[in-house]
């Protein structure tokens, strides 16, 4: 039905696919595996060698890929959320020092008092620091 080349490869498609839906850079190296060990079974490699391939490949792949491409995720994740700080936002919901909501870039977000004061609903504030998808602001009452 299926050559052993092919089962590796539909094995590889499963990981990727796998790793879409939970993006934790490990699926990916059994896939980037898997995928060598059907070049090993398309030149005629014993099925023994090819899953010592797979698992060889798969080891080198965590301990030396994984750590590179988390490094460049969170990387990323930071960019990403730092691009606010020093933007003006409008609080949508009352912020204090316990919480509140803001509105920027057609997007909402939980924020926090830095200076401790209150900002009531329309309120322009600034935001000064972001943490865990946190944002901590300050500014001008316009109420």
């Amino acid at each position: 039905m299926f050559e052993l080349w092919q089962i590796w490869c539909i094995a590889g498609v499963i990981f990727f696919i796998i790793e879409l839906f939970t993006p934790v850079l490990f699926f990916l190296n059994l896939g980037l595996a898997c995928f060598i060990a059907a070049i090993c079974a398309a030149f005629g490699v014993a099925t023994i060698a090819q899953v010592i391939v797979f698992a060889i490949f798969g080891t080198i792949f965590l301990i030396w890929l994984r750590p590179v491409l988390m490094k460049r995720k969170k990387i990323s994740e930071v960019e990403t959320v730092d691009m606010y700080i020093g933007k003006t936002a409008k609080v949508i919901k009352t912020v204090t020092k316990d919480g509140g909501r803001i509105y920027i870039f057609d997007e909402e977000w939980p924020a926090v008092s830095q200076d401790g004061n209150t900002y009531n609903e329309g309120d322009m504030v600034t935001i000064t620091k972001t943490e865990n998808m946190l944002m901590y602001v300050e500014g001008k009452k316009t109420n």
